[in-house]
């Protein structure tokens, strides 16, 4: 009787395991009363034994349940039993335990534990799906070999697939899971498990209807359902499907759009849905919309810090306008825009975070409501204590610099949401994870403290490749740290692996091939001085082109073009218009040495040329919040590189250079055709007179250059997001005698990367089309583009940031102004994809389709691959 006793309750345990204790004292106490109902014993544990299919050892059991030799138990019905057994059943180690008392011998009883491991995975077959779907859902299931497999996992694994499916759009989805019991050497309970998965067919919704609908048109009400779509072989980017958590969100879009129209009291009072035969749905929805509503009488009570006419300039709500529940609420505080221009940011950017605002309806005479907004202002709040968390690598002086918010000062939300921007443009963090910490809120002392808490990522890169281009191999090595610490540069405990922390970059790139060979070095502060936000930038870059000699296919080393450059430059936030504008300042000196390199850009084989130039530039950029993937704001540039105007004051008659540049010209033209024996000798002096010419005209480079660049990026829905752009360059000569120069000149088409930058030359991306196609060969004085970019995150997760892109693109390049138009443009449209690594940068791919043909060509482009490296559109 004992070991029906027992036996009773380890049943309960196995099928109940999370009974209380005693519940089950209650149930033995029950059944031993329905028995004979033996007499309550403690006894003292002789011995236990332990059985059953389990490749723990005895000791290990024994010890996990608590159970022990010379203890006291209560038999039957006992707490320890009970209890020993509670910890076994919660080890999720076994699929059944039982106790029994085996025999007793006057104060003493015999134990023994049966149990039976649970079996573990050894193998799992998922059929159903692709097989590129497989290791996604052992990943995201846990059905990894040597996993217990429980009745819990197999429920979950079952109803995690069928939601899952029933998300895409198959409604019908069913999973099966079984297991089979493997019988091999291995003393283990092991089973092998197989995943039926059936999806059926997606369901589509056939049609929706609106019973009820006689204020507002089904179709209207059916434009408010973003999730929930009838079939319509027009639709492109939603397509039908039927997700009953989507579609529970839409029936409060609808009551949402009634709102909007002034139908206060609309709601849907019945939605039904039926299955037709064609593995589709149709949905129809019942609606009451009541009567429609307008604003009366709108009252302030409460406001002395603003008056009744400042905030009605916020609330735009005036007496007869239709009743807008959903606006009247944005306008009284926007949750989805940090930005918006309501009353609760009225208050909250200006120091009053303790301020709450409530609309009450006071008053519904027929259908005209009377509203009070009813202001509690509460003190002004001020900030105590601010503070700065997880920065392991970045120097705390680097990051409070940028903060907008101070100790002592006012409160305001737009200085918080500011600094947010700020931290993630400085490219250290990972702007998805910024977030600041309101703490030590206290309404009575009027204080708070704020917390910013980072998350830093790798902010230096590197780039090594390697490719076929230009006639040879080419080798590129890149380095960029943009957070360097170039006050520890002779530290060598500052090593780790390189100085680091003060904010600062430092960039080498070295690039070579059989025909040229480029190195350059860059450094940038971007707090001259500490204390204020001058950014001081400077470079030092040297190129050396070797001339190709036809008849060995091979650089010819005896012949190059030599570019020496340095630049210096600074850059200043300006606080007007607003402290988004940064004026910047540079001066950069280029000298080009020419030994014997005699090609088509050039006249003089041997000589060089001088470009001294000062570059000014007015930008705004107040896009936020991660630098790579903006999901709002803007950014434009204006510059102008200016030359000094030589021929204004060097007393050169560039007319009578021009005029017998033209006669040379003219004069060699005559005489290259004819076979007369003075011709070579008259065409070399010719040529040779041009190339005179030539270097003096270009002795010191004379032109200006404007560019202009704007950029928008609009958050269409969720993390969609629309960036259109636009881009102009304009070359330009002081003297039209002296000419244009054939320096700093633009190259469209393609990738926009070029491989190498021989004379100051800009390469403009415009894919679906070869790389520098769409100028001429010396390249054009005027470019514009403009470019509309659908942009959508894969994942922006810290370590890798993924999205995909949709584009359509136009631009031309122009030799001159008399044959510019802004509307004959090359068109391209395509798709690409962006990836981004904190060791490499941006790495892509653009699949490009050019409507157009090139120059002097009749066949449109067609599709052109771009790879892109460190570089965004």
């Amino acid at each position: 009787m004992e070991k029906q006793v027992n036996s009773f309750i380890n049943k309960a345990f196995r099928y109940r395991n999370t009974i209380l204790c005693f519940c089950l004292l209650l149930s033995s106490f029950v059944i031993f009363s329905q028995e004979t109902k033996p007499k309550i014993t403690t006894f003292t544990i002789a011995d236990i034994t332990v059985t059953g299919e389990t490749s723990y050892g005895s000791e290990t059991i024994l010890t996990y349940s608590g159970l022990k030799k010379g203890e006291s138990v209560i038999i039957p019905g006992g707490v320890k039993i009970s209890a020993a057994i509670k910890k076994l059943w919660d080890s999720n180690l076994f699929s059944s335990i039982e106790v029994y008392a085996t025999k007793t011998e006057g104060s003493s009883v015999y134990l023994e534990v049966a149990l039976n491991d649970l079996p573990e995975l050894k193998d799992v077959k998922i059929v159903g799906v692709k097989k590129g779907k497989i290791k996604e859902i052992i990943k995201e299931n846990n059905l990894t070999s040597g996993v217990k497999v429980t009745e819990n996992l197999i429920t979950t694994t079952k109803n995690y697939l069928e939601n899952k499916y029933r998300k895409l759009g198959f409604l019908n989805a069913k999973t099966t899971v079984t297991t089979s019991k493997v019988v091999d050497s291995v003393k283990k309970s092991r089973v092998n498990m197989l995943v039926r998965i059936d999806r059926g067919q997606k369901i589509k919704v056939k049609s929706i209807t609106f019973d009820g609908a006689e204020k507002l048109s089904a179709k209207k009400l059916r434009k408010a359902m973003k999730n929930t779509k009838q079939k319509n072989i027009f639709r492109v980017l939603k397509r039908s499907k039927y997700i009953e958590a989507d579609y529970k969100e839409d029936l409060q879009s609808v009551v949402d759009k009634y709102k909007e129209k002034g139908y206060r009291d609309a709601r849907v009072i019945s939605d039904t849905l039926t299955t037709n035969d064609n593995n589709t749905i149709s949905l129809n929805i019942g609606v009451e919309e009541g009567e429609k509503y307008y604003y009366g009488s709108i009252n302030f009570l409460g406001n002395s810090i603003y008056s009744d006419e400042q905030l009605n300039q916020v609330l735009k709500i005036k007496r007869g306008d239709t009743y807008n529940g959903i606006e009247l609420e944005k306008r009284i505080a926007d949750n989805s825009d940090p930005d918006a221009f309501d009353l609760t940011n009225l208050y909250q950017n200006n120091g009053y975070l303790f301020s709450t605002i409530t609309p009450v309806e006071v008053s519904t005479d027929g259908n005209i409501i009377d509203m009070e907004i009813r202001v509690t202002e509460g003190k002004p709040a001020y900030f105590k204590n601010i503070s700065v968390s997880g920065n392991d690598k970045t120097n705390d002086a680097v990051i409070y610099r940028e903060l907008r918010t101070r100790p002592g000062q006012l409160y305001s939300k737009s200085n918080i949401v500011r600094t947010i921007r700020e931290l993630g443009q400085l490219g250290y963090f990972d702007a998805q994870q910024i977030s600041p910490d309101l703490k030590n809120v206290n309404p009575t002392d009027g204080t708070l403290d704020v917390e910013y808490t980072v998350v830093e990522k790798g902010a230096s890169q590197i780039e090594l490749q390697g490719g076929y281009g230009g006639g040879g191999f080419i080798g590129t090595l890149g380095l960029s740290f943009n957070n360097f610490a170039m006050k520890d540069i002779f530290n060598k405990k500052a090593y780790k692996p390189f100085p680091m922390g003060d904010g600062q970059s430092l960039a080498l790139r070295l690039q070579a091939s059989r025909f040229y060979q480029t190195y350059s070095l860059s450094f940038t502060e971007p707090w001259l001085g500490g204390k204020k936000p001058v950014q001081f930038s400077s470079s030092l870059s040297q190129t050396k082109q070797f001339l190709y000699n036809p008849a060995t296919r091979n650089a010819d080393r005896d012949r190059s073009f030599n570019i020496t450059g340095i630049t210096f430059g600074i850059a200043k936030k300006l606080s007007v218009p607003d402290d988004y504008f940064v004026l910047s300042q540079a001066v950069s000196f280029q000298y080009y040495d020419l030994n014997n390199y005699n090609t088509g850009l050039f006249t003089f084989g041997n000589g060089n040329s001088n470009n001294l130039a000062y570059t000014v530039g007015l930008s705004r950029n107040n896009t936020f919040n991660d630098p790579i993937y903006p999901e709002g704001g803007s950014s434009f540039s204006l510059t102008a590189k200016l030359s000094f105007p030589y021929s204004a004051v060097n007393n050169v008659d560039y007319g009578a250079l021009k005029r017998e540049r033209k006669a040379q010209e003219d004069l060699r033209d005559q005489y290259i055709t004819t076979n007369l024996p003075e011709a070579p000798e008259i065409v070399n002096a010719a040529t040779t007179r041009i190339g005179e010419i030539d270097q003096e005209r270009y002795k010191w480079l004379e032109f200006y250059k404007i560019k202009f660049k704007g950029e928008w990026y609009t958050k269409l829905a969720g993390k969609l997001i629309l960036k259109p752009t636009f881009e102009f360059g304009f070359l330009g000569a002081y003297n039209n005698d002296r000419g244009v120069i054939p320096f700093e000149r633009f190259f469209l088409g393609g990738d926009g990367l070029g491989t190498y930058s021989l004379d100051g030359r800009e390469a403009i991306a415009l894919r679906g089309y070869p790389n520098q196609s769409l100028s001429s060969q010396d390249g054009g004085s005027i470019y514009n583009k403009f470019s509309l970019e659908l942009r959508h995150p894969i994942t922006l997760a810290q370590q890798t940031k993924i999205y995909a892109l949709a584009f359509l693109e136009g631009g031309a390049s122009y030799n001159n102004f008399d044959d510019f138009d802004p509307f004959a443009i090359k068109r391209s449209a395509g798709i690409g994809l962006r990836l981004f690594m904190p060791a490499f940068g941006l790495l892509g791919i653009d699949f490009g389709h050019g409507f157009d043909p090139l120059p002097n060509e009749t066949v449109k482009s067609g599709w052109q691959t771009h790879f892109i490296i460190g570089q965004q559109f």
